[in-house]
Formats: C-alpha cells, structure tokens, sequence
C-alpha cells in the first residue's frame, strides 16, 4: 500500500493538554428505557450498549453548557498550565465535528472567545475522528519551519442531537433489526471538549516532545460511515474489517522508521471493546497500556484522544513513550509518538 505521509519533527513540544466534560451522565439503562418498544418489537435484547461496545455512560451538556463555551474553558485551561498568554498563539486549529453552521467557521467564536490576537490564523480541520492529530501535525510542522511560536488545537463535541434524532428515529414503524445495527454507533457517542498547547521544544524544556508518525489513507471506504445531526448510519462489519486492514499497513510499514511495539502508553480513539480488542490483537501490543474511557464516556469523536491523554498524564513520567493512534471514517488512520 503506497503511504501518504511519514513526518518527523524537530523541535516541537506538547505543552499542555486539558479537557472539559460535559456535566449530565447519561447511562446505557436509560437508553435502553428509551428504546423499549422498539428493543421488544424487534426482538432485541436489553443491554446491547454495554455488553457489544462496552459502553455503560456518556456524558451530554447541561444547562447553561455547550460545546464551545465548554471548548473555550479547556482552551483557558490549557493557556494556564502550559504558561503561554493568549496573545502568544500564533495559530488556532478547531477540529470539531460538531458545528451549528455551516459558516463561519467554529474557530473564528472559539478565537473570539479565547481573547486571541488578530494575528492569530484560525480555521477548522474536519477528518472525522482524526482531526485532532491531524491538527496536531500540521500546528507541528509549522512550528517547525519557523512560520508561528506557538499553537492551540482545540475541539467541543456535542452528541445531544444526534442521539435524540436517532432514538426518534429507530422508534418508527418499519424499522427493522438492519436498520438498528446500522445506527447503534451512534448511541455510544458522548460530548466534551478538550485543547492542547504546542510550542518549540528548545524554548519550553519542561514540554512533552513531539517525535512525528505516520498517516495512510483508504478512502475507497468513505461510505462505510456516514453521519450528521439527523444520524449515523455505519455498516459496521465492514467498517471494522477496512479498519484493521488499513491499522495494520499502516503499522508494519512504519516499522521503516518508527519502533512502536512496546511503548509506555497507547492513547487510541474511544470507540468500544470490539474496536479497541481487535486493534490490540492484529498489532500484538499490551492491553495494560492502553487506557480506556469510553465506558464512562462513549465515543467523544476528536476530542478521544485528548481527553484520554489528559486523564492518564498524571501517571506519565518523563521519559515514558506514548503513541496516540486512532481511525477515522472515511478510511483514514493516523499514528503520532510523543516522548514524554
């Protein structure tokens, strides 16, 4: 399979990373309640949430709360722990799925917001659930060539619409058992909000290295999962069998460059027990370093994998090495070390 990118870095560092979470809990029961008659019509077993994905809970906003107030608050956060004032960002990168709009962008409310100088290029990446990294990447490369000093990748998921439209939805006469598999993804969605600090390694030493990765394509898959605020519609099977394929080259081609096979910490995407075991099983590397959230809080698309990052800091010690890896739909996947 021909690669599409392998990038190293020089002279980047993490700084910081912070997540906001939504405050309402939203358990797989009360799904369960919500779907009753439909669960009973056709068939289905309670507690398909829990037992299939191994999701339990998800968070969704509360009053006074949303998406991009709550992206703000861990972009500040973030400002705070990494010791870098708003005025000093060079660039900002939303990579939210969730918009309200199809435009303006959601960066130029969240640059707003952050009080972020008018020097501050801003825009979104959309990549499904890789956008984050991606952001990550390109902020990096251009840290690298001298254009900014530092960068904020930032992003607030919000799964309340969907959920409630599909619930509506799958509660309709005519649906069918097909039907209902085809849009069970999109109950393990939960929302929240997470931002990192990038800056150069050589003027912040205390800064968590950014090493580089690898990214590959499969985009002969972009119908396997298709989603909006009307609903997520996955063949599921299929998805995960293109999946592991395209994990896999990406994984023992990297090998060229990068040795991943025992890293401190893998931080991949929150998606369920069947992804996350089937990922760990084709590239044979520990379960006991790979974290997971998604049992309390579904599947919080980009934002995963900052918020799982963040989480598992506190027990990250210098020199630990950790991987954040992840697919997105459509296919693509990305991998990027980080020594922290």
């Amino acid at each position: 399979m021909d690669g599409n990118a392998t990038t190293t870095h020089r002279n980047v560092a993490l700084l910081s990373v912070a997540a906001t979470l939504a405050s309402r809990i939203t358990t797989s029961e009360e799904i369960d309640s919500r779907l009753r008659p439909v669960l009973k019509r056709l068939k289905l077993p309670t507690g398909l949430l829990q037992r299939v994905a191994g999701v339990h809970e998800r968070r969704n906003w509360g009053e006074n709360q949303s998406f991009d107030t709550a992206a703000v608050d861990a972009g500040n956060r973030a400002l705070a722990e990494a010791g870098v004032s708003a005025r000093q960002i060079g660039l900002l990168i939303n990579t939210s799925v969730t918009r309200k709009h199809l435009e303006p962008s959601v960066a130029v409310k969240l640059h707003h917001g952050l009080g972020l100088p008018s020097s501050a290029i801003n825009f979104d990446i959309a990549n499904a659930c890789l956008g984050f990294v991606n952001g990550m990447s390109l902020a990096a490369q251009l840290i690298d060539s001298g254009q900014i000093e530092y960068a904020m990748i930032i992003d607030g998921e919000d799964a309340d619409d969907i959920q409630n439209n599909t619930i509506e939805r799958l509660g309709r006469e005519g649906i069918g058992r097909k039907e209902f598999m085809s849009e069970f993804a999109s109950l393990t969605l939960g929302s929240g909000a997470a931002a990192a600090v990038l800056g150069r390694a050589d003027a912040n030493p205390g800064g968590h290295r950014i090493l580089g990765g690898v990214t590959r394509a499969a985009t002969q898959f972009n119908e396997l999962c298709v989603g909006s605020v009307d609903g997520m519609f996955t063949d599921a099977k299929a998805l995960l069998k293109g999946g592991m394929q395209l994990v896999v080259s990406a994984w023992r081609e990297a090998r060229g460059d990068w040795t991943w096979s025992n890293m401190d910490r893998y931080i991949m995407h929150q998606v369920s027990d069947i992804h996350t075991d089937a990922i760990i099983k084709a590239v044979g590397i520990d379960r006991k370093r790979v974290p997971l959230t998604y049992p309390k809080l579904g599947n919080v698309g980009p934002a995963s994998i900052p918020i799982t990052l963040q989480r598992e800091s506190a027990s990250l010690r210098s020199g630990d090495r950790v991987l954040l890896m992840g697919v997105g739909s459509g296919l693509n996947t990305a991998m990027m070390e980080l020594a922290w």
